[in-house]
């Protein structure tokens, strides 16, 4: 029984439509007036996030605001990663919930990802994490965005949205592959 126990703690709820570990490779592109930009992105999650952590980091959020969400985030365990050609950051915070038929899974990772502005001086300040909203269709089908350096602010039921990004999100989409 103890061991059933540690087990559901340590890989999430029971009736989750991820699978643990997830590797996904997407195709990611950014438009900005006539210009894209097409680019890979590899997400790689061990496990998904324990109730107990998300609601120590999400407490942070409501009560301590940004400040206090970024400190309590940083100090949460490593989840997994987001990486590009150039660039890699920690995933600190998982949430999935259903969507229709599939699911969806927000990512908060530690740092910001990457700048993308057109504004070569355009403060980069204030704009700390990166934040990934998928969805995941129950053909094997993913879709998204990515906010390579976001803010986020509490939303309904203890989530975390975004508030507001340094440029434009990044629009992804690729499949779930088999092992």
């Amino acid at each position: 029984m103890a061991s059933s126990v540690a087990a559901l703690l340590l890989t999430g709820p029971a009736d989750a439509a991820v699978q643990y570990p997830l590797v996904l490779t997407l195709d990611a592109v950014f438009k900005s007036g006539v210009t894209t930009v097409s680019s890979k992105v590899t997400i790689s999650v061990n496990r998904a996030m324990i109730d107990p952590i998300r609601s120590r980091v999400t407490d942070a959020l409501k009560f301590g605001g940004y400040p206090g969400f970024l400190n309590t985030l940083r100090s949460a365990p490593e989840l997994g990663s987001v990486k590009t050609q150039s660039a890699e950051v920690v995933i600190r915070y998982t949430r999935e919930d259903p969507d229709g038929t599939g699911s969806r899974l927000v990512l908060v990772a530690d740092r910001p990802l990457f700048f993308l502005s057109r504004d070569p001086v355009k403060a980069k300040g204030g704009y700390e994490l990166t934040l990934i909203d998928l969805r995941f269709d129950d053909r094997g089908g993913v879709t998204g965005q990515m906010s390579g350096a976001a803010r986020v602010k509490p939303g309904g039921d203890g989530a975390v949205v975004l508030d507001t990004w340094a440029e434009e999100p990044v629009q992804l989409k690729g499949t779930v592959g088999k092992p």
